[in-house]
C-alpha cells in the first residue's frame, strides 16, 4: 500500500505518512517525487510513502527521485538594526560662518528637498486613511500571504495620516522580513502598487513584522541625531548609505527640527541618499 503526501519537509510527510498508514515513523520509506520552493523561500515536498518490511528510519527510497531527507525550513530571523555608514564631504560651508569664501553651503533646492519628494515629506493634508482603506489593505495582504501558503495574522495597528500601518505576526513572519528588511520592503512595495489600483486614492501602507521598523526606526533615528550634530559642529556635509524611501522619510523626520540642519535627497533609486547639511 502507498500513498501520496505534500508537506513542508521530508519529515514532516512521513510523520503524516506514519499516521495515516498506522504505523512507526521507522517503518515508512518515502520516494520523493517533487520538490519546489513558493513564495518567501517557503519549501513543500510531495513524495509517496509505502510501509517497509524493515525499519528504513523514514529515509526516502534510492532511486532516480529518491533525496535525501532535509530539515524543516526555518524561518529567518529580524537582522538587528543595522548602522547605514557615512561618508563626508568636503566643507560646503558658508562665507561668514568662520567658513572660507569659496567653499558655499549645498544649498536644498526644491526639487531636491524632502518636502517635494512625496515618499518622504510629510503626509498630504488632502489624504486621510480611513478605517474602509485600513481593512481593505489588510485583507489585500491576507489573501496574498494565504496563496503564500503562509501563517501570519494581520492586524490593522493605526492610521497616521494617509498611511495604514499594519503588523504582521504569527510563527512564518520570519519569511517577510529577510536580511536587513529587504523581502519586508519589497512585499510593502508590491501591496503599495496593488493598493494604489484598488483604493486608487493616494492611501498607502506600512508593513511591519515583529516590530522590525519600529526598531530600525528607533536605530535610524538616534544615528541621524549623532551625525547631525556632528555636521553642526564641523560645518560638513554627510551622506548616508542609500536607503528605501520610507527610511529616508524616518531620518527627514528625525531631523526636521534640528536647529542648524538641512536634509534632502539626491540619486535615482535604488541608490537613492540622504543628505545632513549645515543650514540656518
Amino acid at each position: 500500500m502507498s500513498i501520496e503526501i505534500t508537506a513542508k519537509s521530508i519529515d514532516e510527510a512521513v510523520r503524516q505518512a506514519a499516521n495515516q498508514l498506522g504505523v512507526d515513523t521507522e517503518r515508512v520509506a518515502v520516494e520523493v517525487l517533487e520538490e519546489s520552493k513558493g513564495l518567501f523561500g517557503k519549501s513543500q515536498v510531495r513524495v509517496r510513502a509505502t510501509v517497509s518490511e524493515s525499519p528504513s528510519k523514514g529515509k526516502p527510497k534510492a532511486g532516480k527521485t529518491a533525496d535525501k531527507p532535509v530539515k524543516d525550513a526555518k524561518p529567518e530571523k529580524p537582522a538587528k538594526p543595522e548602522k547605514p555608514s557615512v561618508k563626508k564631504e568636503e566643507a560646503p560651508a558658508k562665507p561668514g560662518r568662520g567658513a572660507k569664501a569659496d567653499k558655499p553651503v549645498k544649498a536644498a533646492t526644491p526639487e531636491a528637498s524632502a518636502e517635494s519628494d512625496e515618499e518622504e515629506g510629510p503626509d498630504r493634508p488632502d489624504v486621510v486613511a480611513t478605517q474602509a482603506d485600513a481593512e481593505q489593505l489588510a485583507e489585500m495582504v491576507r489573501e496574498v500571504l494565504e496563496l503564500a501558503d503562509l501563517q501570519v495574522v494581520v492586524d490593522i495597528a493605526e492610521l497616521n495620516g494617509r498611511y495604514v500601518n499594519l503588523e504582521l505576526d504569527g510563527k512564518d513572519v520570519g519569511f517577510l522580513i529577510g536580511k536587513q528588511g529587504e523581502v519586508l520592503n519589497a512585499f510593502q512595495y508590491l501591496m503599495n502598487v496593488i493598493g494604489g489600483r484598488q483604493l486608487g486614492n493616494g492611501v498607502r501602507v506600512t508593513l511591519d513584522g515583529n516590530h522590525y521598523r519600529r526598531r530600525r526606526a528607533e536605530a535610524l533615528t538616534t544615528l541621524a541625531v549623532q551625525i547631525a550634530e556632528q555636521v553642526r559642529e564641523r560645518g560638513e556635509e554627510a551622506v548616508l548609505d542609500a536607503l528605501p524611501a520610507f527610511e529616508r522619510r524616518v531620518v527627514h523626520h528625525a531631523l526636521s527640527t534640528m536647529d542648524g540642519i538641512t536634509t534632502y535627497s539626491e540619486g535615482e533609486e535604488p541608490n537613492r541618499r540622504v543628505v545632513i547639511a549645515p543650514g540656518e
